[in-house]
């Protein structure tokens, strides 16, 4: 029971937004100032419906941030940090996403069409409904994703990890999968 209780303390303490672990007011203000706020931090901030197109946030720490339907059509997130943040129904259509943290993060009903997720971690995301129309997962970790419902028409998925990756209902028209990893665990060429 103790073993219980210590190992949800630390999962709450790595994965919760605490007090110590809030964003730096002038990081925020500055990304307002200037619409870029590059290796920012701005975790568990708080901007629902935020207009944040074209917005150059490479390396940024957004972990934990509510950020649902927010606009983020055609931003820089490069590298970022999103793990467990909320992007529920956020547009980030045309947006670079490149090797970025999207560790269980919350992308329900997201647009993400023509979006680049080259090598980008998406252990656990959760992307069910998610329009994923031409994006470019090349190299991305899926592993243990839900995407059921999600659009994938003539999206690159050629060397990603879809292990135990939920596809149910998912459309796949013209999709790219060789060298991937499928949900059965079977590497298909």
């Amino acid at each position: 029971m103790k073993f219980k209780i210590f190992t949800i303390t630390i999962l709450l303490t790595l994965y919760l937004p605490t007090s110590a672990k809030a964003f730096n007011p002038a990081d925020l203000e500055q990304l307002r100032q200037t619409g870029s706020c590059v290796e920012c931090d701005l975790s568990a901030v708080q901007l629902p419906n935020a207009l944040l197109s074209n917005t150059d946030l490479r390396g940024a720490n957004l972990s934990g941030a509510n950020l649902s339907r927010a606009d983020f059509r055609r931003a820089n997130l490069q590298g970022a940090n999103l793990s467990g943040a909320s992007l529920i129904y956020a547009n980030l259509s045309n947006a670079n996403l490149t090797g970025s943290n999207l560790i269980v993060a919350a992308l329900i009903g997201a647009n993400l069409t023509r979006t680049t997720l080259v090598g980008a971690g998406l252990n656990l995301a959760k992307l069910p409904s998610a329009n994923l129309t031409n994006a470019d997962l090349r190299l991305a970790d899926l592993t243990g994703a839900d995407l059921s419902n999600a659009k994938l028409n003539f999206a690159d998925l050629r060397g990603a990890d879809l292990r135990n990756a939920d596809l149910e209902n998912a459309t796949l028209k013209e999709t790219k999968l060789n060298t991937t990893i499928m949900p059965d665990g079977r590497f298909h060429p």
